[in-house]
This record gives C-alpha cells, structure tokens and sequence, in this order.
C-alpha cells in the first residue's frame, strides 16, 4: 500500500500577488492566467526555487490558468543537459500531486510560431491544456530566431547598436555615465555589423549589441545595457547555429510576451531590472497584452546556504556526496532523504508571499515535515545501537506474533505481526547500569515496558573479559501481554526492541543540519562553519518486514525518527536515511547555549 499521494489539507493561500491575480480575474482583464517558472540550468534547484514553482503553478492552478516550465538558457558556457533534466525531474516531482489540466505542460513537438503583424515580428503559442506523461519544457533557445528579429526591429527603430568596447570598457563606461564612442553609429552600420556577428565573424568579446536607452540613468540598468554578446560555444539545445546569444534581460521578457505570460513573477532582486523589462516590450511596439513584472522576496533559510556558487563548492570540494547529498538544500537532495513533496508545498505555501526579504527558521520546515511524515509514515520498530537482552524464563526456540499498528494517524492502514522470542536486542541508550536521576528505562533491578509485548525486569547484566556489557538478563511478566492477566499493570518506561533471530541487518545514514550556525552566509568561509556531525553512518537491527521496504514509502522508525530507503539499497542491502528526527534537538541545543 502506498500513501504517497496523501495531500496535507490547507487552505488557499492569500498574498499580495494573489490579491492582484483576484482582482484581474474579477476585472477580465486577460483571457486566462498565465505564468511560467524559468530557471537557468546552469544547477540543481534548490529549496529557494521550491518557493517560486509553488508560487507559479499553484496561481496557475488556483485561478483556473496556466503556467510554463521554461528554460531561460542563454549562457551556453554555464549549462548543461544535466541540468536541464534534473530541473524537469525535480519540478515533475514537487508538482506532481497537481499533475491535472491547469497545469500548462508543454504538448510534445510543439513550438511558438512566426507571424507578420503591422511590419514588426509577432509569435503565438499553440494553445496548451493538456498534461503530457512528462513535463516537457519550454526553452529561451526555442526563441533565438524570434528574439535576433526583435534585436534587429530595435536597431531599425535607432534604439539599438553595435559597440566595439571590450567587457571591461563596458562596465567603466557605464559606471561612470559616459556614452559608448559607437552610439551614434548610422543605422545601416549596426544592421550590417550585426548581421556579420551572426554570421561568425568577430571573436569573443570584440563586438556586443546595446540598447540606446539613457547614459546616465539613475538605474545603472538603463544605462545602455547589452542585449546580445558573441559567444563561440556549442548551446545544449541548439547545438552550433549561433554564436551570438541573447543577454538575459533581453531574452526573458520577450520571451514572457512570446508564451503569452500575464505575470511574470520574479525575486526581489529583479524589480530594478523591471524598467528595463518594460522599455524593451514598449519599444518594439508590439501588440497587447504585454505581460507585467511582480517581485517577492526569495526565501532565505537558517543553517542554509543557497547560493550556487556556494553549493557547487560544496560538491566540487567533497564537502559533499553530489548535488542529491541528502543533507543540500537542493531539491534533489531534499527528495533523496526521504521529505515527501506534499510537505515541500504545504512549508512553500504557509511561509508566506512577501515585499520584504527576511530570515526563515529551518524549524518551520522540520515542523511542516515532521507533521507530513506523522501522518503517512509508517511504524516499524528498529534498534540503531543494540545490546542483547536474554528472557530467561521465556520459553527456548518459542516464538509468538504480536500484532503491532501500521500508522495509528491512518488506522486503514491496518496492522503487521512483529516475531518475539526469548532472545532480544534493545537501544544501548535505553540500559543505564547507574542510571541519572528520572531515569524510567531499564536498570538493575527495574522494569520497562517492551512496546507491544511483556513488562521486563533487569535481573543480571554479563560483561566480557573487557569489562563491557555483552548482554543483560531479564525475565518477563508473562501476563502482562495485552489482554494478559496483569496486562494493565502500569510501569513509567516503554522501549522499542527487534527479535535477536529474526532481526534484519541494515545501513542507517543519521543525517543533520549540514551547518553548526543560523547564518552560514555571514562569514568570512561559510565552509568553517560546516557541522562534523552532520552524517553518521551505522549498522543496525530492524524487524523483518523492513526487508521489504519500498523506497515509495516513508518509515518512523519508532522513539527514534523519520526514514527512508536511499536509492543505494540493492537486494539484501538495506539502507535507510534519516529524514529528520521525532522531535527537535536543535532547539534544546539552542535555550542550553
């Protein structure tokens, strides 16, 4: 049985670039809603880009609209295929529970159009209303033909021109408010000195296309900013067709106006980039609708660095496994170890739409976790540090079955029988031969509960040559099973235990937080801050069902935490990683210091 479409129940998000999608659906101001997510694929998408693909399908999905997975890949020196396919795999995933007709996956095989519209450049886009077996993207590269037609309307209309500053002559130049010494170059020389970049021409670096906007605009972005760079690189999707690329604020809007977008929903760090945005799809004249720029504060997370540089410095410098370590903030890494996608979406949704950037607690993302896996996990019992404990007045070769519950959250789910014999294995942590003070799990001459077996008493405990405990002696109140005689015969501690002959062995990866500080970023090397804790690995005790484990289901491994089986599990190999723990250690850590 798998749970794992179970949704967390929530209600509709409200924020203020909802507010505004109400009020123009109210007003009938587009014919439908439609967004898109566009993420470079120079990366893995991490935790922050969860937030915004949630934003724009979840719109989509709510206002009886549409929304585009586009990759905006301009820069060929930085992508990759790679890339490409994990950002498909990991937004497939996230959205996958939503996977109905509102989504706006791309139809197979189809691609925008070009038509003739008034003398200038104009595109539409095949109606998209289907949901295909796999989300396809859309791709800026798709749009290469369009886009240089546009260029070439802007140089048409003396608002654009080809400048022979070198990158660096560029950026001084534009610092310091002064004109390019090719501004005015006549319109027939820009045509034919672009044509010729097109055509392979000028190495990289010798020539560039600028916008002719204001020199010394008080927003440096409006400062004739490049919109096309000669770049001699093969491209992941278009192989070697140009040598010339679109800069990313050129290609992003018009490409918004070619998908017919409504709303083009951005991080904060893009609202002064919005002038520009607008200037250019005013400048072309092109028909309305034109779609319009809204800004939101990314999400920032504690013990998190998100930035990619940062994060491929993680995996280039082995700090980590790969881009899936399970202990990233990437997607990929997330869904590896074990956080279903319905909690993804429900912390995504309940952290809020905002104009101001702020600092988000990790702990609200456990907690939206932990209450997700509360619900479908379910319970097995597992023992990760076992010392053996013998019944000795419990029969020799005897076994019984217990009936233990699947998930007492989804009692459908129904029950398991659990082998108990006479030889058993507990948690090392759950002996203490001198036990503290309150201390209600076994110790000479106590009693425990064993979870849905016997109340034990500890009679002996046998040590080695060494002086270490090789097991503890106990014997069993034999009616105090469930339904026994003395069955409701109360003792302060119940432990969690595994059969010794029918225990299954397995591999437990303990992840934690992969920094020891709330703010990382802060630093002069976010690397000191890096937790030498944040992954052990050890050889545990399960109970036999476990080697049926699928890697569909979540596990809580009982008193302990949450788990999952890791994608490097082969037939009898087990290996599970910890998904987070039961309870939150971090913040008893924190009132202590």
């Amino acid at each position: 049985m798998s749970l794992e479409n179970i949704e967390t129940p929530a209600a509709a998000p409200s924020d203020f670039i909802r507010d505004i999608v109400a009020a123009h659906v109210a007003e009938n101001k587009y014919p439908r809603i439609h967004t898109r997510f566009p993420p470079e694929p120079n990366g893995y998408l991490h935790i922050g880009h969860a937030k915004s693909i949630c934003l724009n399908f979840g719109i989509a999905r709510e206002f009886g609209g549409v929304c585009n997975l586009r990759m905006d890949d301009t820069n060929p020196t930085k992508e990759d295929v790679e890339y490409v396919e994990s950002i498909q795999e990991d937004v497939n995933w996230l959205i996958s529970a939503w996977a109905d007709d509102k989504l706006g996956l791309k139809p197979h095989g189809k691609t925008p159009e070009a038509v003739t519209s008034n003398g200038q450049p104009d595109f539409y886009l095949p109606a998209v209303t289907g949901a295909t077996a796999g989300l396809e993207p859309f791709y800026a590269s798709d749009y290469f033909d369009q886009i240089y037609a546009y260029a070439v309307a802007l140089i048409k209309k003396g608002k654009a021109f080809v400048c022979d500053l070198t990158p660096d002559e560029t950026d001084e130049y534009r610092r310091q408010g002064k004109a390019s010494p090719f501004r005015d170059r006549s319109v027939e020389e820009n045509l034919d000195l672009f044509t010729r970049m097109k055509n392979g021409e000028f190495p990289d670096g010798a020539r560039s296309l600028r916008a002719k906007i204001v020199v010394d605009a008080p927003n440096i972005w409006l400062r004739d900013p490049l919109i096309y760079r000669i770049r001699h690189a093969a491209h992941h999707h278009t192989g070697d067709k140009w040598c010339i690329y679109p800069m990313y604020d050129f290609a992003h809007c018009l490409s918004d106006y070619i998908e017919g977008i409504t709303h083009s929903i951005c991080t904060l760090e893009f609202e002064v980039h919005r002038p520009l945005y607008d200037w250019i799809l005013e400048s072309l004249g092109l028909p309305r609708p034109l779609p319009h720029q809204y800004e939101f504060a990314r999400l920032s997370l504690t013990y998190t660095v998100m930035s990619k540089r940062k994060l491929l410095q993680l995996v280039n410098e082995n700090s980590v496994t790969g881009w899936d370590d399970p202990r990233m903030p990437t997607i990929s890494g997330i869904r590896r170890r074990g956080v279903p996608a319905t909690a993804l979406r429900a912390f995504a949704y309940n952290i809020g739409i905002t104009k101001y950037n702020g600092l988000t607690d990790v702990a609200v993302l456990e907690h939206a976790i932990r209450e997700d896996l509360n619900k479908r996990a379910f319970r097995r019992l597992a023992v990760l540090r076992p010392i053996k404990v013998v019944i000795t007045n419990y029969p020799e070769g005897q076994v019984e079955e217990l009936n233990a519950v699947n998930n007492p959250e989804q009692p459908e789910t129904g029950t398991r029988k659990l082998p108990f014999s006479r030889e058993l294995f507990i948690e090392r942590d759950d002996f203490a031969e001198v036990p503290p003070p309150k201390f209600f799990r076994l110790k000479p001459g106590g009693e425990v509960r064993l979870k849905y077996a016997y109340i034990i008493k500890c009679e002996e405990v046998v040590k080695d040559a060494a002086g270490n405990i090789a097991e503890l002696r106990c014997t069993a109140d034999l009616d105090s099973k469930t339904g026994g005689a003395t069955a409701g015969r109360k003792v302060k501690g119940t432990i969690h235990w595994v059969s010794a002959p029918h225990a299954v062995d397995a591999e437990v990866r303990l992840y934690d937080r992969l920094f020891t500080v709330a703010e990382p970023d802060t630093g002069a090397d976010f690397k000191a801050t890096l937790n030498p804790h944040s992954l052990e690995v050890i050889h545990v005790k399960c109970e036999p069902s476990l080697k049926d484990a699928s890697p569909a289901e979540r596990y809580q491994f009982e008193r302990l935490a949450y788990f999952a089986l890791d994608k490097d599990s082969a037939p009898g190999k087990l290996v599970f990683n910890r998904t987070i723990t039961l309870k939150d250690n971090w913040a008893k850590e924190a009132h202590k210091s």
